[in-house]
């Protein structure tokens, strides 16, 4: 058993570890490493998701297909991931860039 860590602002960036505190650790590492690969690159990393901490998580089980429309509506709607999307169609908000 172990766990899978990302970040809201970079959620590509995975890293796991066998306990929630070394997959934090590692987490943070690949997210540091990404950000010095975007500045190096002359990008500008995502700002930071607000202060507004999330700490309910939700799960809900879908199918491929059903996991593949949302992540192709998600982008297309110029989301940064799907439970962004989920989230602001949930709750009536509209995307925040």
């Amino acid at each position: 058993m172990g766990f899978l860590g990302r970040t809201v602002e970079m959620p590509l960036v995975m890293a796991d570890g066998k306990t929630i505190d070394r997959c934090a650790a590692e987490t943070i590492e690949a997210t540091a490493l990404a950000i010095s690969a975007m500045l190096e690159r002359g990008e500008r990393p995502p700002s930071p998701a607000g202060d507004e901490k999330r700490e309910v998580q939700l799960n809900v089980r879908l199918t491929a297909l059903e996991r593949l429309a949302l992540e192709n509506a998600a982008r297309r709607e110029g989301y940064r991931s799907v439970s962004d999307f989920v989230r602001a169609a949930a709750l009536g908000r509209s995307r925040v860039a």
